[in-house]
């Protein structure tokens, strides 16, 4: 079993010491997301867990707690969010000076071919062009030069439940926009030759686009090639149906929870509104097996006896 920690939330930046608890009692509850009063009881024993991919924008407090988890003998890799967007965007993500130093910090303890940075989601608008991508693109390469061997970009998806944030933007006088043809094709060709020149592959996130011809190949967060590469394991190939139909990204089990992120990012698909994350976040226990405490719900055994159950 993969478990993925997380796309709902960061973990690694917000719930460190619940993590680590929950890998010293071995198991985890997860309520799904559609229907919350069925919980899923996952495990976190060693022997059950394949590999742990962490999805984060700021590993800082969990990085003094990874030698607990070499000791205990898991394998995990990271999926690290670098951007440098205005705060007009991303109001409450690490500064990019600090972003790139914990990125480096992670590489030097891990090693490049485990931690995997992401330019994702771009988001363009007024006051983040596509020459603004370029700069910034280039000069984030430069940085994580030697310190990455993968770089994974997408464009963002503006789903329902952002609209009242993109308005309140517009209100602050920034317009989202896009960037389509040969704007867009130049810049895929950009970011490929930038990420060769240092060392990098790049590749795309569930893009509906194809980006072959631009040297940019679909890509897969939660990676089997990956995974045989760096820790010589053989894990699930099948693609996770539970995500999006260009994903490709094979079947693990989440662990997070939606509207518990504190990071207030406008472009944010696992919010439903920045209070009820913030209130989310108060009534967390790290004791607790579940992020945030669960009521009236019914579990369901994941682990040993279904080592590759489906995400919800």
């Amino acid at each position: 079993m993969i478990i993925s920690a997380s796309r709902r939330t960061d973990i690694p930046a917000f719930y460190s010491d619940w993590f680590m608890k929950r890998i010293e009692a071995g198991h985890c509850d997860v309520p799904n997301p559609f229907n919350p009063t069925q919980v899923a009881h996952v495990s976190l024993k060693r022997e059950d867990v394949d590999v742990i991919v962490f999805w984060t924008r700021n590993a800082s407090p969990l990085l003094p707690r990874l030698i607990e988890l070499d000791r205990r003998g898991y394998g995990y890799y990271f999926l690290y969010t670098v951007l440098g967007n205005p705060r007009s965007i991303d109001p409450r993500c690490p500064s990019l000076k600090e972003a790139l130093a914990t990125f480096k910090a992670l590489s030097d303890r891990l090693g490049p071919e485990r931690v995997i940075w992401r330019y994702d989601p771009i988001v363009f608008s007024n006051v983040t062009s596509p020459e603004f991508h370029r700069k910034t693109y280039e000069t984030i390469a430069k940085q994580l030069r030697g310190y990455t061997r993968r770089s994974i970009i997408s464009v963002v998806n503006i789903y329902r439940k952002m609209k009242p944030r993109v308005a309140a933007l517009r209100e602050r006088g920034i317009e989202l926009t896009t960037c389509d043809g040969e704007a867009f094709v130049d810049l895929m060709k950009f970011m490929n030759s930038v990420a060769r020149d240092h060392g990098m592959v790049l590749s795309s996130c569930a893009q509906e686009v194809d980006l072959t011809a631009r040297g940019v190949l679909p890509g897969k967060c939660i990676d089997d090639g990956l995974i045989r590469e760096v820790f010589g394991l053989e894990v699930i190939h099948t693609k996770d149906p539970s995500q999006r139909k260009a994903c490709g990204c094979v079947v693990s089990k989440d662990i997070g929870m939606y509207d518990t992120c504190l990071y207030g990012c406008v472009y944010c698909y696992a919010t439903n509104r920045f209070e009820k994350a913030k209130d989310n976040y108060h009534r967390h226990d790290p004791d607790a097996p579940s992020l945030i405490p669960l009521e009236n719900a019914a579990q369901t055994e994941f682990g040993c006896s279904q080592p590759h159950a489906l995400d919800f």
